[in-house]
């Protein structure tokens, strides 16, 4: 992994880039396309933190945060939470660390803005990326969301 990784906002000059990342075919199941990323952004306005993932000058990811999100309201209408929303690694960079960057740079805005826990949640099975979450200290909390498990990493 280079030293000249970094994360940019979304803006017209970056914007083809981004819509171009496309993780391996297999994984497609399990996390949106940017361009769903990027509408929801515009949708959820200030609550979501949409990033490119660059390496030197070549985009390599594309990560999106939330943050301050109301849960469950039904449950527990003062349950606030934020996390990582999405996580698209270019299929032919995963594994050389981009995920791990792209996680540590969630923890450490969202420790910025006050939060005190990281929340994500991820699809089961054979090409899930649970495993990923777990190695880099997510619990799962026994929730879901949809069809999806729930995952929390204490940031304190």
């Amino acid at each position: 992994m280079s030293t000249s990784l970094r994360l940019e906002p979304i803006t017209p000059a970056n914007l083809d880039a981004a819509l171009d990342l496309r993780v391996h075919p297999h994984q497609a199941e399990n996390v949106a396309p940017v361009v769903r990323s990027l509408a929801l952004a515009y949708a959820y306005g200030e609550t979501a933190w949409p990033r490119l993932i660059v390496d030197g000058d070549e985009p390599v990811g594309f990560l999106m945060a939330f943050v301050d999100i109301q849960w469950d309201a039904e449950k527990d209408p003062a349950d606030r939470r934020s996390g990582l929303w999405r996580l698209n690694i270019s299929g032919e960079r995963q594994g050389k660390g981009y995920g791990r960057f792209a996680v540590d740079a969630v923890r450490e805005e969202l420790r910025r803005r006050g939060a005190t826990e990281m929340y994500v949640s991820w699809h089961t099975g054979e090409h899930g990326p649970g495993d990923f979450y777990r190695r880099l200290g997510f619990r799962e909390t026994g929730e879901l969301a949809g069809d999806q498990v729930v995952g929390v990493l204490d940031l304190g």
